[in-house]
């Protein structure tokens, strides 16, 4: 059975904290690929700035260019109205990858949340999901919410990189060199993304 990993996020923009948790889960799994799946309408940031979707699925693929087992997907930017995980893993399921064992890979704080995302008994039905330790949050929390049998942790080197962060140095004028890879920082200093 193939092994498929999912990589979901605004990734506004895509960083090296990303690329490491997709790199490490990819190789602890096994798995045979992994798919980059930036998000159209993320319910959970309405209300905030979001850099335009294709330019967010511009940078992620400029940042996955140089490996192989990497794949960037247009499956919730091309949705209309709110993107949704259960949603996204049911068009994998039925339409990308009929029959793979998938694996949704998020950071620690994301998976903190699951229980508030919709309809999240189906989406861990679907999906293994692979919680990456990220520093100031504590996984045994997964026990108190009933959902550790169907959450893989992984630890990975501590990379205390943010988006947000990556945003507000941006905007003050400070450098992002060597928190994305070089092809994303050069794309947001040619197109002025996240200024002030």
């Amino acid at each position: 059975m193939t092994k498929l990993g999912l990589m979901g996020g605004t990734f506004d923009p895509i960083h090296h904290g990303h690329l490491v948790a997709a790199e490490e889960a990819r190789s602890a799994l096994g798995l045979e690929r992994v798919l980059f799946i930036p998000a159209g309408t993320p319910w959970q940031k309405e209300g905030g700035p979001v850099t335009p979707k294709d330019q967010r699925f511009e940078m992620t693929k400029l940042a996955i260019a140089d490996n192989e087992f990497f794949e960037v997907s247009r499956i919730e930017l091309d949705r209309e109205g709110r993107t949704y995980t259960i949603e996204t893993l049911q068009v994998v399921r039925e339409q990308v990858a009929p029959g793979a064992e998938l694996f949704f890979i998020t950071g620690a704080d994301a998976i903190l949340q699951i229980l508030t995302w919709k309809d999240p008994e189906e989406a861990l039905a679907l999906a293994t999901f692979v919680a990456v330790s990220r520093p100031g949050h504590d996984l045994h929390e997964l026990e108190e919410l009933g959902v550790s049998d169907r959450v893989v942790r992984l630890e990975i080197p501590a990379l205390a990189i943010s988006s947000t962060d990556i945003r507000r140095r941006v905007a003050v004028g400070r450098p992002i060199r060597y928190l994305v890879p070089e092809q994303v920082r050069r794309y947001v200093e040619e197109r002025h993304l996240y200024r002030a």
